[in-house]
């Protein structure tokens, strides 16, 4: 029986070349039926749907990049807001600041004017009644006098009476009649006053400078003057002894 040239050996070579063989045609023919089965675009559609489908993935850098981006947006924006809350605290406080100064400002305003309105009354009532005081002293020395001892007595009254100075027809009356007996020329030349070089003079003999001191305006500055006379010495003793009435001897 001739040899078979399939020996055992070779079979085994075959098979393995076989199976390589046979593996690689399964392999095309695969690939050949899925190339087949996919239309023409398929490569870009897989390509595009793999692209989007895809997750995106970053690296550690830029992570921190956005996060660094993000935290200077925050930051931007807490800034602005607290601008814009110091930019409101300022204006109310501005305000606030404005509104206090008008107020004080009209309440100084209104102080002054409380303060002219009450000095220009103290003024008007102070006027009202130098005039009053004029008219009456007016009144008093135009008014008609007999020109003896009754006219000058009634006539110092009214003065007296217009000045504030307290005095009495009587008491002038009786002090003048024992001075100088009524006579407005009368002068003392021999007691101490006289010997100091200062007598006195008048119906009431004042002496100079007591007539001087306690001379009334209005009246005449001369010491004989009858009405001055009285009206000074009436002054004078309002001021020593409250009133001529008090007076009962040399004074």
């Amino acid at each position: 029986m001739p040899k078979n040239p399939f020996t055992r050996g070779h079979r085994r070579e075959l098979s393995k070349r076989h199976k390589i063989a046979v593996a690689g045609v399964a392999t095309l023919g695969a690939a050949a039926v899925v190339f087949s089965a996919v239309p023409g675009n398929a490569e870009t559609t897989t390509s595009e749907a793999a692209v989007s489908s895809a997750p995106v993935k970053y690296s550690s850098e830029q992570l921190k990049s956005r996060q660094a981006d993000v935290s200077e947006q925050l930051a931007a924006k807490a800034l602005q807001s607290k601008a814009a809350a110091e930019a409101k605290a300022a204006k109310a406080h501005a305000e606030a600041k404005a509104k206090a100064k008008a107020a004080a400002a009209a309440k100084k305003k209104a102080a002054h004017a409380a303060a002219a309105k009450k000095a220009a009354q103290a003024r008007k009532a102070k006027a009202a009644s130098r005039a009053a005081h004029r008219a009456k002293l007016k009144a008093a020395v135009h008014k008609s006098y007999a020109n003896n001892l009754d006219g000058w007595i009634k006539e110092s009254l009214d003065i007296m009476k217009a000045k504030g100075i307290p005095g009495s027809y009587n008491g002038l009356h009786r002090n003048i009649i024992r001075e100088s007996s009524g006579n407005p020329n009368a002068i003392n030349n021999w007691d101490i006053n006289a010997i100091n070089g200062i007598p006195s003079k008048g119906l009431l003999q004042v002496i100079p400078p007591t007539f001087k001191a306690y001379h009334v305006p209005g009246t005449s500055w001369n010491i004989y003057d009858p009405v001055a006379n009285i009206t000074a010495a009436a002054n004078y003793a309002a001021d020593r002894y409250g009133s001529m009435d008090n007076v009962n001897s040399a004074y």
